[in-house]
């Protein structure tokens, strides 16, 4: 999900794949983090602080992102919008 934003970007690695498991999640945070290293002035959310409040934000806002997508939302979380929540994290505005 490497959607670059006027005032920020999302992580650059690899979207969660469909049949994500915590080891999946947990590589995918190790991405994230070594990008936000690697380009610490391109990410929209730096600081633990923003980092949470557009977590927060994109979890309740990710059952927009699947309707606009044409998907259904889990009857129960799944590592996979796990994942995607907190790739939406990095980059939510």
């Amino acid at each position: 999900m490497s959607v670059h934003q006027p005032y920020g970007r999302f992580a650059d690695v690899d979207d969660p794949p469909a049949t994500a498991t915590r080891q999946d999640i947990a590589r995918l945070v190790d991405g994230m983090q070594a990008d936000l290293i690697a380009h610490p002035d391109e990410w929209e959310n730096t600081t633990l602080e923003s980092f949470l409040g557009a977590l927060s934000s994109s979890l309740t806002d990710i059952d927009g992102r699947y309707a606009n997508e044409g998907r259904t939302m889990p009857d129960q979380p799944t590592w996979q919008l796990v994942g995607e929540a907190l790739l939406m994290a990095s980059g939510y505005e």
